[in-house]
């Protein structure tokens, strides 16, 4: 076998491996907290770190990995990212605690899967780029990038069969294939690029750019916390302490690397209008899409599923299914546009990709919450389509605008970039959603409890967390459940009235309409960031060819 393709099958299952375990805990999450017996109520800040912290450290060691495999080698470093993803799987399966502490300790071992992941993802398409000459990177790429959309929506599947089953089954997946990628990448794989061994380490830069993006990622995660009488945390001086002082370190990160003899961030390769270009766009494309997985989720748990029959316990599950639609116009595009590339070049499919992905946000607005479920999937198959025709030819032109002694940089910056955008996109939709909801939600709730003939829970109702309400859906809770066993003693329902709250349509027609407001915002919000991204796109000029390049 060519060793190509030996470097494409190991590192396509590398980000297999990574992106199964992106969403595999999104839909196993019931299923972990009723195993390491935690209230998600009381424990809201577990929830989000469980969600976000493996994003947050692939996106803060991203760009120094990729300095350091340019350094020390990009294989070396991939490799030892195998070994590091597969132990903290392995950590992951035995937690051995359950409650505050087990909470914790899953979040630990989270962070050690992303150290991991941080290696896989900052030298995977570096490692690609070396092995296919520039007239089949683009298909490479493809192949690659599908993988890990494939790996979201095996995620998906296999979280709902196995969290059924047992909530270690969902981490324990990832051993047997951590352990053969790991035996295979040390045996198989070789180095083509000779590494630079007389560069030093920018220590100051890696502490600067780490301290200010865990600070800016902190204090987002934070912000989406409750803070008093406010259902967002923005407002609190210790994250807005935190963004400020995030920001002050990037800054300073910024002015260090033009002083410094060997930066970790290659600034210099801004200066090449398709590196740029190219970049600005995946950055604002990964902001509008990132947080859509999550979204659509909590929708259709919260209130389609149950409005057509769905108990709430197997919501979780049926979400993941009803969105297979999105993941395959992915998988269908991406080999297709990255061949393309190949051929005629990135410029044309990358941005007709992002207008694509802008007409399908359009589109979901239009969306009533009761919808026609064809209609909804045809419109998710649009945007995974856009987003096939985009990727592949997008980071195809960036690792092709980069001489070859950079490539590990220009790696970990592109996904660095990508998984900041991913990581603020979750904020920011629930920040829209949330704040939108604030202001509707307490009196369509009123207003549903009065009808269904219970208006002395009007008072406790009021007070409802919106965050609370999301996660009851997100987490497949049954909220009205929820809401009547937390009620004071000496609170009486009338039998009537509870009969009615209990019906499956009930929750859901209540809080459908301000929920679907605060959703639309979102994507508005979301549209506009993917028409941006295809100016930038446009704005990258035309590709030079490598052979001139060099």
């Amino acid at each position: 076998m060519q060793y190509k393709w030996v470097a494409l099958s190991n590192t396509t299952v590398g980000v297999l491996m990574a992106s199964i375990n992106g969403t595999i805990t999104i839909i196993s999450l019931p299923a972990i907290f009723r195993g390491i017996n935690i209230n998600p109520f009381n424990s809201f800040q577990y929830l989000l770190w469980i969600l976000m912290s493996y994003n947050i450290v692939t996106a803060t060691l991203l760009v120094s990995f990729g300095r350091l495999s340019d350094i020390y080698g990009r294989v070396r470093l991939y490799n030892l990212g195998f070994a590091i993803f597969t132990i903290g799987s392995i950590l992951l399966s035995i937690t051995p605690n359950q409650g505050d502490l087990g909470a914790l300790e899953i979040i630990l071992f989270r962070v050690i899967q992303g150290i991991g992941g941080a290696f896989l993802f900052a030298n995977s398409a570096a490692i690609l780029t070396d092995a296919f000459p520039s007239y089949e990177r683009g298909k490479a790429l493809g192949i690659n990038q599908i993988a890990a959309l494939a790996g979201s929506l095996i995620g998906l599947i296999l979280g709902g069969i196995l969290s059924t089953i047992n909530w270690r089954y969902v981490f324990l997946v990832s051993v047997p294939v951590g352990i053969f990628g790991t035996v295979w990448s040390y045996l198989k794989l070789k180095e083509l690029s000779k590494p630079n061994k007389t560069e030093k380490i920018d220590w100051l830069g890696n502490t600067l750019f780490a301290g200010g993006l865990i600070l800016i990622l902190i204090a987002i995660t934070y912000g989406l916390l409750p803070y008093g009488s406010s259902q967002l945390g923005w407002g609190n001086p210790y994250v807005i302490a935190s963004l400020v002082s995030g920001i002050g370190l990037i800054i300073g990160f910024l002015y260090a690397e033009r002083k410094v003899k060997y930066p970790m961030f290659r600034l210099e390769l801004f200066k090449i209008r398709i590196f740029a270009a190219a970049n600005i766009a995946g950055f604002l494309r990964s902001v509008a899409y990132g947080g859509l997985m999550i979204m659509l989720v909590i929708f259709l748990q919260g209130i389609w599923l149950p409005l057509h029959g769905i108990p709430y316990s197997e919501t979780p599950f049926w979400a993941g299914v009803y969105t297979i639609p999105l993941m395959l116009g992915f998988v269908t595009m991406g080999p297709i546009s990255g061949w393309l590339s190949d051929k005629y070049g990135s410029r044309l499919l990358a941005t007709l990709g992002m207008v694509i992905v802008g007409i399908g946000f359009l589109l979901l607005t239009t969306l009533p919450y009761d919808f026609n479920y064809l209609t909804f999937a045809l419109m998710i198959f649009m945007i995974g389509v856009g987003n096939g025709m985009f990727a592949s030819p997008n980071t195809a032109s960036i690792m092709n605008s980069v001489p070859p002694q950079h490539r590990g940089a220009a790696s970990g910056m592109r996904a660095t970039l990508q998984n900041t955008g991913q990581t603020m996109s979750i904020a920011i939709f629930f920040t829209i959603v949330i704040i939108s909801l604030t202001s509707s939600l307490p009196s369509a709730i009123q207003n549903a409890l009065i009808q269904a003939g219970a208006p002395q829970l009007v008072p406790y109702a009021q007070h409802i967390p919106v965050t609370g309400a999301l996660f009851a859906a997100f987490l497949g809770y049954d909220p009205v459940k929820t809401m009547l066993s937390s009620l004071p003693a000496g609170v009486t329902v009338p039998q009537s009235a509870i009969q009615i709250m209990e019906q499956r349509t009930w929750f859901p027609t209540a809080i459908a309409p301000a929920f679907m407001y605060a959703l639309r915002n979102a994507f508005y919000i979301s549209a506009v960031l993917v028409f941006i991204a295809a100016i930038a796109s446009a704005l990258r000029g035309v590709e030079v060819k490598e052979s001139v390049r060099k």
